[in-house]
C-alpha cells in the first residue's frame, strides 16, 4: 500500500541515495520543470496501443532502467489530477512493492512553496528490478463474472450513463455503481479528506469489509479510485482492462 508523505519530507530526501524520485508525468510536463534528481517514468508507457497493461517482465525492465531496484525506495509525485502517480503506485504494488511513497501535494504546490525546480532531464542509473507479481490486487473480466464484488465505475457520469460512447457500446458493466474519479482529488492536496471519501463511498453503497473492484475505461482513472479505497482500508482490486476490455470481449452492458 502506498504511503503519502509531505513536500518537506520529499525535499529532505532528494539527494538521499536510498531513494529514487520518479516523475510519472508525460515527458513534456517533466521537461517543463521537475524535482531535483527526478527520473521521468511516463505512466502511459506502461500500456500498449490497445490500452492493455504490459507484461510484468516488460514493466520490470522499464522500471529498472529508470533506476529502481530491490534496494532503493520509490518516491512519486504528480501534477493535478494524480492519475499518473496513482496508476504507477498500483503497478509497483502489483509487482510486489510495499514501500511506495507519494507526495501528498501536487507539483503546483511544490512551486507555490518556492521549492527548487530543475529543467534538464535526469538519466536513471540502470538497475535490476525484480517483479514479484501480486495478483490479489488485479481483477479481470473472468473474475468479475465468477465472483460477486461490488463494482465501482470511476468514469464520467456521461460515460456511465451511455451518453458518451468511446467503445461503440455505450453503458457500464451490469451492477456497477458510479463515482466520478475527479471527486476523489483536490487541488489543495492529493486525495480529498477522509470524511469526503467516506461520503462518496457510502453514497455508492460501499461498506467496510466489502470486496470492491474499481474500473474506468483502461484502468488509469480507476487507479485513483483504487488508491483512495485502499487508503481507507477497503479490500479493493483494480480492473486495469476496464470497460474497453469488457466490451472487446463482447460481454453485456447496461444503461
Amino acid at each position: 500500500m502506498a504511503t503519502f508523505v509531505t513536500t518537506a519530507w520529499v525535499e529532505e530526501r532528494l539527494d538521499d541515495p536510498n531513494y529514487v524520485i520518479l516523475d510519472p508525468r508525460r515527458p513534456m510536463k517533466y521537461m517543463s520543470g521537475h524535482l531535483r534528481n527526478a527520473v521521468n517514468l511516463p505512466a502511459y508507457k506502461s500500456f500498449d496501443e490497445n490500452l492493455a497493461l504490459l507484461p510484468a517482465d516488460a514493466l520490470a525492465r522499464t522500471i529498472g532502467a529508470a533506476g529502481l531496484d530491490d534496494h532503493h525506495t520509490p518516491i512519486l509525485y504528480d501534477s493535478y489530477d494524480g492519475q499518473n502517480s496513482s496508476v504507477t503506485a498500483w503497478i509497483l504494488e502489483y509487482l510486489g512493492r510495499d514501500d511506495v511513497h507519494i507526495m501528498d501535494r501536487f507539483y503546483d504546490t511544490w512551486l507555490a512553496e518556492k521549492r527548487e525546480v530543475l529543467y534538464k532531464p535526469v538519466d536513471g542509473t540502470p538497475r535490476t528490478f525484480t517483479a514479484k507479481v501480486n495478483p490479489s490486487i488485479r481483477a479481470d473480466a473472468d473474475a468479475i463474472r465468477a465472483g460477486s464484488p461490488k463494482l465501482v465505475d470511476f468514469r464520467s457520469v456521461e460515460e456511465f450513463k451511455g451518453e458518451r460512447d468511446m467503445d461503440n457500446k455505450p453503458g457500464h458493466i451490469p451492477g456497477a455503481t458510479h463515482i466520478f474519479w475527479r471527486d476523489l482529488v483536490t487541488t489543495e492536496g492529493f486525495l480529498a479528506s477522509n470524511d469526503r471519501l467516506l461520503e462518496l463511498f457510502s453514497g455508492a453503497g460501499l461498506k467496510p469489509g466489502d470486496k470492491v473492484v474499481s474500473y474506468c475505461r483502461s484502468g488509469i482513472r480507476a487507479a485513483v479510485g483504487y488508491l483512495a479505497l485502499k487508503h481507507l482500508g477497503y479490500d479493493v482490486q483494480n480492473y486495469d482492462g476496464s470497460y474497453h476490455d469488457w466490451v472487446k470481449r463482447g460481454l453485456p452492458v447496461e444503461l
